[in-house]
């Protein structure tokens, strides 16, 4: 299913965990509905990336894979509201979070992960609250801001 131009629901839905485990990593269909919305949002980021290809580590996770991972139980990714990328064409996960931080993208959340870079959506008739964050490791505390590593 074609979530948007360059987004399938196949892609914000893989997991390497989840395969491993066999575990099912199937959206019901409001997370489908919110990885419509959170597609659009990526296609926004590939934008002001300058059309650089956009490779998907994770969107949507079940609660049994976001718990597998070791993700917050109130993740949004189990809402199908977050996505985890790279753009290694346009350059390293500090540059672009700090492009999309200067962009008028609307994002609930932008965290600088150690190698990735998360963005995460408010849900629908929620206030975005433009969140910046950067994670070091797995084992370090959110930091405010983005932060190089």
């Amino acid at each position: 299913m074609q979530l948007s131009e360059h987004f399938t629901l196949e892609e914000m839905c893989v997991s390497q965990m989840a395969a491993r485990r066999g575990l099912d990593n199937t959206p019901g269909p409001e997370e489908i509905e919110n990885l419509k919305r959170t597609a659009a949002a990526m296609e926004q980021v590939r934008v002001v990336l300058g059309g650089k290809a956009i490779y998907v580590d994770s969107g949507y996770r079940s609660p049994l894979v976001n718990a597998s991972v070791g993700g917050m139980s109130r993740s949004a990714h189990c809402r199908g509201l977050a996505c985890d990328f790279v753009v290694p064409e346009f350059g390293a996960p500090a540059d672009v979070a700090l492009t999309i931080l200067r962009s008028d993208i609307e994002f609930d959340q932008l965290i600088l992960e150690y190698g990735w870079v998360h963005v995460g959506l408010a849900e629908d008739e929620v206030v975005c609250r433009r969140e910046v964050l950067t994670k070091r490791s797995s084992m370090a505390a959110y930091e405010p801001g983005i932060v190089q590593i």
